[in-house]
Formats: structure tokens, sequence, C-alpha cells
């Protein structure tokens, strides 16, 4: 009688019980000892993997007629040496940043969206981490800078000038900033070019590329969460 392993494929009586009565065993005893859990890993998830992994092993020493040769013990230990390498039953990488050997060897590192990563003084506020990436805020620092450049430039207009800029962004029209001065239209359009023309000499040439640019760790974030949805299609 040929018993299923958990792999799925037929295993002879003989490969059964040293599965199950020999190897398995073994790894109940050594894993939560001797291999670091990944993340929300536990004991009982690696046994299952490592079951399925020495499972694979014994079908391939029997297929080469080496069952008798090769001890229990012998399965178990290697089982056990790929678990602690970051092998899993589903394979193994040292490229995909969610695999477990990628962590182990300190290439990457996976936080939970929970993890607290501030907190108020008094310990009355926390924030945790999904709360930080979904922020649309900038950087302080960067907002610091931009308030120092912005009014370093604003002292360098006329009065007209500062009074279309204010009227502006305040969400008023230049007809209005016309009537509030008595002016022609086509004089605040020619304060308004004026305006436009020492933004560019004064921020720079790239300045309307740059406040249209995605903060890199937002894009890079993006892409990431594009990769595995790609692998995840690919995989259904």
């Amino acid at each position: 009688m040929y018993h299923p392993s958990p792999e799925g494929f037929i295993m002879s009586p003989k490969a059964g019980f040293v599965l199950q009565e020999q190897v398995v065993p073994r790894l109940r005893s050594a894993i939560p000892k001797a291999v670091c859990f990944i993340g929300s890993e536990d004991a009982e998830e690696l046994i299952q993997d490592a079951t399925s992994m020495a499972a694979r092993m014994i079908d391939r020493v029997e297929s080469q007629g080496k069952l008798g040769k090769v001890s229990a013990s012998n399965i178990a230990y290697y089982t056990i040496q790929h678990a602690k390498s970051g092998r899993r039953a589903n394979g193994t990488s040292s490229v995909d940043i969610m695999a477990s050997a990628t962590q182990l060897n300190g290439t990457s590192k996976l936080h939970s969206m929970h993890e607290v990563v501030s907190q108020s003084e008094y310990g009355d506020e926390i924030f945790e981490l999904h709360d930080v990436i979904s922020n649309d805020q900038e950087d302080p620092s960067v907002q610091a800078a931009r308030k120092m450049d912005w009014s370093e430039f604003l002292a360098g207009l006329n009065r007209m000038e500062r009074l279309l800029v204010e009227f502006l962004s305040s969400g008023k029209t230049m007809r209005e900033a016309a009537r509030k001065v008595r002016l022609s239209d086509s004089s605040m359009q020619y304060y308004r070019k004026r305006i436009a023309q020492k933004v560019l000499e004064f921020m720079g040439i790239d300045i309307l590329r740059d406040i249209a640019l995605s903060p890199k760790w937002r894009i890079a974030l993006d892409c990431e969460r594009e990769l595995h949805a790609c692998r995840t299609e690919r995989r259904n």
C-alpha cells in the first residue's frame, strides 16, 4: 500500500514510515530551537515546511535506490540546515525582498504596518508605520527650507508684485487685484510675467519640474507595490 506524502505524490510504505516515525519527530524536536522565525512564521509552520522538504528528499533518495543507505537522521539534519538557511517548501530566493533567505542574510528587513514609529511626549498619541506612509505631507525640513526660500524671494518683490502674489495665493483672480489698485488687466498681466521671470531667475529653471515630482521614497514604494501585484497575477 502506498501513502500520499505532504507534497501530493505517492510514497511507499517504507518511505512513509521513515518520514512519519523517524524524520518528523526529529524535526519537531529541533526546529523550534534551531531555526530562526521570519516575520509571522511559527514553529508549526516551519515544521510543516520542513516535513514537505523532507518528503521530497526521501522520494528522491528512494527513486535512486538508496533509501536503506541514507539514515533518517541524515535526512532530518539536511532538512533542518535548509530551513536554517531560509529555504522553504515553496522554494528559496536571495533576490525577493519578501523571501526568508533574503531577510536572514540581512539584505532586507520587513516591518509590520502597525509598528509604532513615534509617540507624543506624554505617550497619549502614537504614530504607527502606516500612518507615516499614508501621510501625503512633505518632510518638515523640506517645508522649512521652502519657506525660507519663499520669504527671501518675496523680499525682492516690489509692493505691486507682492500684492498680486498674495491675491493669487489666496485663490483670488488678477482682475480682483487690478480693481484693488485701480489698474487695467493688461497692467496686471505685465506684473504677472515679471513675477514668473523672477521666480525662474531665483528658483532655477528646473523649479516647475521639481514641484511636480513625487518624493523618491513614494516612487520606490509604488514600484514595489506594482512589482508584487504583477507577481501575484502571474502566480494566479
